[in-house]
């Protein structure tokens, strides 16, 4: 896995927060316990795949769909991306006259 690893990365500039610095990378630190509180620790995960398939279940029908988030003004991601794109094409019709 460390040698996929490095050669999937070959030539990039990996860049790491030092050990204790979790505000570093405060949005990512907050959603990985997010997820571990609100999801993850329900389940047994015996492996990667059933890892990569929890992931991608909270997020696709918890996290974006569902979950309120402060930052959008108490809706979903796809709440406030919906009323977004519903202002932009009305005010794109007002433009169009």
């Amino acid at each position: 896995m460390a040698q996929e690893f490095l050669n999937a990365t070959r030539g990039m500039l990996n860049s790491y927060s030092k050990k204790g610095y979790p505000w570093d990378n405060a949005c990512i630190e907050s959603f990985h316990s997010l997820i571990k509180r609100e999801w993850l620790r329900r389940f047994k995960i015996r492996n990667y795949e059933e890892a990569y398939r929890y992931v991608f279940e909270y997020i696709n029908t918890f996290y974006n769909t569902i979950r309120v988030h402060s930052h959008c003004g108490y809706l979903s991601p796809d709440q406030y991306e919906r009323k977004y794109l519903d202002r932009m094409e009305k005010s794109r019709q007002q433009m169009a006259g």
